[in-house]
């Protein structure tokens, strides 16, 4: 293979796949800090559990996306039963500063990402002769998983 045919094949494989990086580099970035899970008065707006949904479990959750109110009088129920797990250390002590900067790194990473595959973007539809190709590969892989959610 010459160097300009895998430069064209990297072309159309980042056109396709860029969409999905995207989804799943911002999704990523708000699963980072909880904010797809409601905790003490934070409600997260419900695309955001909903898209949060497909980046871990590959459904678009349609509903209700809090969980019942408790009774007065009533228990909640335990962590363990079905809740959402316990990120805050086994004994129930906060982290310590380790997992913030790590979280922060990560966050950092998932911008330079979307970063990255937003400029790959750009060069791969305006800086390619096959314009019509370019965007067909970018819908395709816009519509396909979109398509294989609603399935």
């Amino acid at each position: 293979m010459s160097k300009a045919s895998i430069r064209q094949l990297h072309t159309y494989v980042g056109l396709f796949s860029a969409p999905s990086v995207l989804f799943f580099a911002l999704t990523g970035a708000l699963q980072l800090f909880s904010l797809h899970e409601a905790h003490g008065a934070y409600r997260p707006p419900a695309i955001i559990e909903k898209l949060s949904s497909v980046h871990k479990d590959q459904v678009f959750a349609l509903g209700d996306h809090y969980p019942p109110e408790v009774p007065d009088g009533a228990q909640a129920q335990p962590r363990g039963a079905g809740g959402p797990p316990d990120h805050a250390g086994h004994d129930g002590d906060e982290p310590g500063p380790a997992p913030l900067v790590l979280k922060v790194f990560f966050l950092v990473t998932a911008l330079c990402l979307t970063l990255s595959a937003t400029l790959g973007l750009w060069m791969g539809v305006t800086q390619t002769r096959q314009k019509r190709t370019a965007w067909l590969l970018l819908f395709a892989g816009t519509l396909i998983p979109a398509a294989l959610l609603l399935l």
